[in-house]
């Protein structure tokens, strides 16, 4: 509604793409990132087994592709894409942050709790 004067504007300047082929575009494109992620999931290819920065290249591709659908998401079906420049970085780096501290915390909760039940009582000074 609050974009609907500029629409009127500039009608005859931009070529808009329809709603239907806005649905298309997204579904397509989430329904490919997602076959990716289960024909990751399912062959497990060797190559992607080493570690990298304390977990699996694997791993790292899934949180990557998820956080990349997430986004996809948000900008397509939360309307991230008609709001301002401000709002969108906001609520995009924001967002980001958020989830890599809760990896960072995950990360280090799970290799001390892996630690305690591999090795016994270990102290660890942060």
């Amino acid at each position: 509604m609050a974009h609907e004067h500029k629409l009127a504007i500039f009608q005859g300047l931009l070529k808009f793409k329809s709603n239907t082929q806005k649905i298309w575009g997204v579904l397509v494109f989430l329904s490919l990132v997602t076959a990716v992620e289960v024909i990751l999931g399912i062959y497990k290819p060797e190559s992607l087994m080493a570690k990298f920065l304390g977990m699996k290249i694997l791993n790292w591709i899934f949180i990557i592709l998820t956080i990349v659908k997430a986004y996809y998401i948000t900008w397509d079906f939360m309307h991230m894409r008609d709001e301002t420049k401000a709002l969108r970085r906001m609520v995009v780096w924001t967002t980001i942050f958020l989830i890599l501290y809760l990896i960072f915390i995950l990360l280090q909760e799970g290799g001390y709790v892996f630690d305690v039940y591999d090795d016994g009582y270990i102290k660890r000074d942060f």
